[in-house]
């Protein structure tokens, strides 16, 4: 049995090595599952995560989040190197657009 309104971020994967799909959660990165097919690995994933759910609430401990539900301000801070900065700005001026735009654009690539 899922969680009951399970809003988490799940993704299911082939994996060579272990020629089997895998089953991972972004809120929980160190919990993954392993089954034959995409849809089991998706249902034992959901099961997985619902057990430590309710673990961590059990023991009082704060449970993450989902992606999801989560408020984003759009705004981030990133440090590069100043060469790398140069050419972007550089790049940003002969495009003729700011960086901030021309930075945004790269990484919704």
């Amino acid at each position: 049995m899922a969680l009951k309104n399970d809003r988490y971020t799940y993704r299911v994967t082939w994996s060579e090595d272990d020629k089997e799909y895998v089953g991972l959660c972004a809120e929980f990165p160190s919990l993954s599952w392993l089954a034959k097919n995409p849809e089991a690995v998706l249902r034992g994933i959901r099961k997985l995560v619902k057990e430590v759910v309710r673990d961590m609430q059990k023991e009082g401990e704060a449970v993450p989040k989902p992606i999801a539900c989560r408020e984003y301000s759009g705004k981030f801070m990133i440090r590069v190197p100043p060469q790398v900065h140069r050419k972007l700005a550089i790049q940003a001026a002969e495009s003729g657009v700011s960086l901030n735009r021309l930075a945004s654009s790269k990484l919704s690539q």
